[in-house]
């Protein structure tokens, strides 16, 4: 292997995520040729539509896919989180790497907390998961769809088009952004499945697929790992009002979950802890979790929760 193709979305955030990798596979293999190859996926076309609505498996991922099958390009980054739980044949995860920061941010020129936010307040947002959890809090708030990439979303919070906005602390973080009055980690979010881990995607059978292993991270893949099990087990996308957080310490897995509707109204929420020693047992644990959150009445939550209008 001399030559290596990385398949990315051509976001500022994509592009650091995706050389970001380029650099630790140079640092390996020091002969390597590595170079981007950047591809606008289905999710970057349609920005007028909420996500939730043009959801489903694949929405950031399909067309990268597409050309590691056709051998365009030999691995795909993706931020884990986009990632469906279940694979086109021949396709799989070589890598899960170390996550950033695993919480939500809160970021407004205006005001200082959520809690100050006055009444009615537009609060900026992609994720379903999100609005659910904002609206339980404070169910006075207007959540509007917020697409585009980060300088996007950044440039009409700016101009006042909200008065608050939500994202991801770890892009937050890789972009180093700076300049926005408020900026605040919202401890009381559960995140999305995955959030703030980088996933490597490539063929199963290619050169590169266990080259690749060195960029796994032991915590995040067992995280991860029992997160994923969790939303596949509910049979619940990526756009689906759906959070899910493992933390693993020494040989022990603390994980929390939640599921409601996009309102905030019929939440579903638990908390298990449980020993783990291998990623059998961290995939099973995300499984039996799940399934109390059937029981429940979980799968009527999110099938009400596929036609919200957003």
């Amino acid at each position: 292997m001399d030559r290596v193709i990385i398949g990315t979305r051509g976001s500022v955030l994509a592009l650091w995520q995706a050389n970001y990798i380029k650099d630790l596979l140079k640092d390996a293999y020091p002969n390597l040729q590595a170079e981007l190859k950047i591809v606008k996926t289905k999710g970057d076309k349609i920005l007028d539509v909420p996500l939730n609505k043009i959801g489903g498996k694949g929405l950031f991922t399909k067309e990268l896919e597409s050309l590691l099958l056709e051998n365009t390009i030999d691995i795909a980054v993706h931020s884990l989180k986009d990632v469906p739980v279940e694979f086109i044949k021949n396709l799989g995860l070589a890598a899960i790497t170390k996550r950033e920061d695993v919480r939500d941010s809160f970021l407004s020129f205006k005001y200082e907390y959520l809690e100050s936010l006055p009444k009615g307040a537009k609060v900026g947002t992609t994720s379903l998961r999100r609005t659910m959890q904002l609206k339980r809090l404070r169910s006075d708030l207007d959540c509007v769809s917020l697409r585009g990439n980060v300088q996007t979303r950044l440039k009409r919070l700016e101009d006042g088009e909200f008065d608050a906005i939500i994202l991801a602390q770890a892009g937050v973080n890789r972009l180093g952004i700076k300049g926005i009055k408020y900026m605040l980690p919202l401890d009381f979010m559960i995140p999305a499945m995955g959030q703030a881990a980088l996933g490597i995607e490539c063929k199963k059978d290619s050169e590169i697929y266990h080259k690749l292993a060195f960029l796994n991270d032991k915590n995040s893949l067992f995280e991860t790992s029992c997160e994923r099990e969790f939303v596949k087990t509910l049979e619940g996308g990526c756009q689906v009002p759906i959070g899910v957080n493992a933390v693993l310490k020494q040989d022990c897995i603390a994980l929390r979950a939640i599921i409601g509707l996009p309102n905030g109204e019929e939440v579903l929420e638990d908390y298990i802890e449980s020993k783990v020693s291998s990623l059998e047992d961290c995939q099973s644990l995300g499984r039996e979790f799940a399934l109390k959150f059937l029981a429940l009445g979980a799968k009527d939550i999110l099938i009400k929760a596929q036609d919200w209008e957003f």
